[in-house]
């Protein structure tokens, strides 16, 4: 059996629903085909090119702040390292509430509109794949309308992944040091996360032996990961994927992942026909837990970032 296992979205038999259910107890990863949106796909990755190709000025002019984590940031932190890449956040550009403070750069001119349509479809994308994780954990109606992710509170990220320091040498004092790899093992936070990654490959996830399991590119694919939120929810039964990338040795790599997260006032605990005994998770708020994990992220506070295993119950 695949490791990582290809999932179609229009033909969903018995057969694959089974797969997913073992990739999601062991390592939290699978890959989903017959999507429909291959031609999106490819608009998006020529913008997210065009935007990391353009002068540096047209990236630096967006920079987020601890104020507002949108737009570009070129020094995040992963387990208090300096992770090898660039990166540009948005939330949903349809709510001209959110849309508010997203920051969008003035080139290439095309950008914004592309990626207002690659929300949209991979918003909808991701409510589908949640259908089909409750099918394989045979949800009743209630735990269905329990496990949910909102699109209003969902992220898109465009990562750049560097050959080399993605910070210039004169901005570098005082920056924690660079992550032995380009990405260092972490989980998302949230429900699940849709992520599109080119063909230079590096993505590696770790089953429950410990081993490093390679996630590879393949073409026509959006790979799927889950995130804490759904560990907490199924119990511990499906794993939050503790991922990494390895560092670029001889090209750049691009990925792009939507974060698909729970509304802003979800309170996240174990849904009860998921218990077979005792519930291993205290509740906790999506809206505490998603703000430590990005105060975390944007400045090394002298100490691991919040985990899902802190609302263990002893």
């Amino acid at each position: 059996m695949t490791i990582v296992p290809l999932v179609n979205l229009t033909r969903p038999d018995q057969t694959s629903l089974d797969a997913l259910d073992m990739a999601c107890r062991d390592h939290g990863f699978f890959l989903l085909t017959g999507h429909g949106l291959d031609s999106l796909i490819e608009r998006t990755w020529d913008s997210t090119r065009a935007f990391f190709d353009a002068d540096r000025s047209v990236r630096t002019a967006i920079m987020r702040s601890e104020d507002n984590p949108l737009g570009y940031f070129d020094r995040e932190l992963t387990k208090r390292r300096r992770d090898h890449k660039e990166v540009f956040d948005f939330i949903d550009p349809r709510d001209p509430r959110l849309d508010s403070i997203n920051h969008w750069p003035s080139e290439p001119a095309d950008f914004r509109p592309v990626m207002v349509e690659f929300f949209e479809a991979f918003s909808s994308l991701a409510t589908d794949t949640l259908e089909l994780i409750h099918d394989a954990l045979g949800l009743s109606s209630e735990g269905r309308s329990m496990i949910r992710s909102s699109a209003s509170s969902s992220t898109v990220r465009l990562n750049h992944y560097t050959l080399g320091d993605p910070v210039p040498a004169s901005e570098r004092e005082g920056l924690a040091e660079l992550g032995e790899t380009a990405l260092g093992y972490h989980t998302d936070p949230g429900v699940l996360t849709l992520l599109l990654q080119d063909t230079t490959g590096g993505l590696q996830t770790q089953s429950l032996s410990g081993d490093w399991i390679d996630v590879p590119p393949t073409p026509g694919a959006v790979v799927v990961n889950l995130g804490d939120c759904m560990q907490a929810w199924t119990n511990g039964r499906y794993r939050a994927a503790v991922h990494r990338v390895l560092p670029m040795t001889e090209s750049r790599r691009f990925s792009i992942p939507l974060f698909s997260n729970p509304s802003r006032d979800a309170v996240i605990e174990p849904a009860a026909e998921l218990c077979e005994g005792s519930r291993l998770y205290r509740p906790f708020t999506w809206r505490e837990f998603s703000a430590a994990r990005a105060y975390d992220n944007f400045a090394d506070l002298g100490a691991e970032d919040t985990q899902v295993t802190d609302y263990l119950i002893s």
